[in-house]
């Protein structure tokens, strides 16, 4: 197991390499060009998710709030918390910095694939919505052959990533933090009996589909994110006095490269800019993909309207939430250096839940209240993030196999929630990270290939004024 540890490690550092990071970053930028800075459209893109679209008028299964919570459940959860703790102790503070780069810029990545999720989704036999990357790559792309491969081996891989990120991650975040709380006595609870209650409780919910999803995180993720950027503001008061060192911190290292607390955190700008573009993709996924194959089944009149709204998810997710997670962690730190100390000499970020170890850490800091507010943030973020990857991961497999593979996938994926509470930190993250680039070299292709579509319509609908059009396009009806 040691020597497939190792292996996997080695090959999570050749995949994320400088190849990939260029590819991310050269998507965020080219798509922020093509769709001339469509981040500076937020403002309606935020009030246009808090509205309606009339279903007698527009096609679709979900609501546009509908569609961004259950996206934001599979995104706004331990990425923020355990991804931004694990991001600070392999990258250091400058990995912060990096990750909020890829939130700012992918806002467009965000649009855009999910403005080819929307333009080239199908109907099944059943008048159901199915679509996202593959779907995009299938119909879009000139080279139908070339299409086909990328759309299959996106999809496959979109399987693969639910099983790591959506739910041996979430479960072994949710598990590290448990060991790690001073609220009781977290080393008592057996990993196996946690992935017990994890199995039961998400298996009632994916059970019922897409809207059973949808409804309960329309309910749980205002609630939770709301609830946990309060917290973190009330931590960042109570170290006011390290705030401006923070941020300060933060940026330099960003640049420079050199190591914090005293040699102890990160050092290096590839580990900084490495370990911020991983984080920021696993915290916001714009790139990734994922958030279409939910975003493709809202009740929209045009592929923009919900392309725009599904950009108000990195903002949350990933400009706002990671900054303050980020600003909340170093603060803890410099306030309390010993912090750091503690979890190197226990194992550092190598450690069973290192991340986690490090949130709950600086979450002390709080007598009883700050420990209380992470293990039910991290109850509420882990479930709904599993809740949204399950619906991602049935929709990859209903492409590949038709619907009779997803009562098999759904049976694996509890599988594997329940062997993240039992398995090693490391090695799950280290997969997870894997199959995120995997999925995310088809996609940005697609992104890329179609980005002349995009730009040409966003100009016709966002920019000229067309937001209120309804497209016209007759959607296709595929037998799955």
């Amino acid at each position: 197991m040691e020597a497939f540890a190792s292996g996997v490690s080695a090959v999570d550092s050749f995949v994320w390499g400088w190849a990939l990071i260029w590819l991310l970053l050269g998507t965020h930028l080219i798509m922020t060009f093509r769709t001339k800075f469509i981040q500076r459209k937020i403002g309606k893109a935020i009030a246009l998710s808090i509205a309606k679209d009339d279903p007698s008028f527009s096609e679709g299964d979900i609501s546009q709030f509908g569609a961004l919570t259950t996206a934001l459940a599979a995104t706004i959860g331990t990425g923020n918390i355990v991804g931004v703790g694990t991001g600070l102790l392999f990258g250091g503070p400058g990995a912060i910095f990096w990750m909020w780069i890829t939130g700012v810029f992918g806002m467009a990545t965000k649009y855009s694939e999910v403005y080819m999720a929307l333009k080239y989704r199908v109907k099944d036999k059943n008048g159901e919505m199915l679509g996202g990357a593959m779907y995009a790559l299938e119909r879009g792309l000139k080279n139908k052959k070339v299409g086909k491969v990328l759309a299959v081996l996106f999809a496959l891989f979109t399987a693969i990533a639910s099983f790591g990120i959506g739910a041996s991650v979430q479960s072994n975040s949710l598990a590290g933090a448990i060991h790690s709380t001073s609220l009781f006595n977290g080393d008592a609870v057996p990993g196996w009996l946690i992935g017990i209650v994890c199995v039961i409780l998400v298996g009632i919910v994916i059970l019922g589909g897409v809207k059973s999803i949808s409804r309960v995180c329309e309910k749980l993720v205002p609630f939770m994110a709301i609830f946990y950027a309060a917290c973190c503001i009330i931590i960042i008061c109570i170290n006011y006095r390290y705030v401006g060192e923070a941020i300060g911190l933060i940026l330099s290292c960003a640049f420079t490269g050199h190591a914090a607390f005293g040699g102890a955190v990160g050092s290096g700008m590839m580990l900084g800019l490495q370990y911020g573009f991983k984080r920021g993709l696993f915290s916001n996924e714009s790139g990734l993909g994922s958030a279409p194959l939910v975003a493709s089944s809202a009740i929209t009149k045009n592929p923009a309207r919900q392309a725009l709204v599904s950009m108000t998810g990195t903002f949350w997710d990933t400009v706002i939430i990671c900054a303050i997670t980020g600003i909340t962690l170093v603060s803890c730190m410099l306030a309390d250096p010993e912090i750091a100390d503690s979890i190197l000499a226990a194992g550092g970020a190598n450690a069973f839940g290192g991340g986690a170890a490090l949130a709950t850490a600086c979450f002390e800091t709080i007598p009883v209240f700050g420990p209380l507010v992470l293990v039910v943030g991290l109850l509420c973020f882990t479930y709904s993030t599993m809740l949204g990857w399950a619906q991602y991961g049935n929709r990859a497999i209903t492409y590949l196999f038709g619907s009779r593979g997803v009562r098999i996938y759904q049976i694996a994926f509890l599988f594997f929630v329940f062997w993240g509470c039992v398995s090693s930190g490391s090695l799950v993250w280290d997969i997870s990270d894997i199959t995120n680039a995997l999925m995310a070299v088809p996609n940005c292709i697609g992104v890329l290939a179609l980005s002349g579509v995009i730009a040409r319509e966003t100009q016709h609908y966002v920019y000229e004024n067309n937001l209120d059009e309804k497209d016209e396009a007759v959607l296709p009806v595929v037998n799955k």
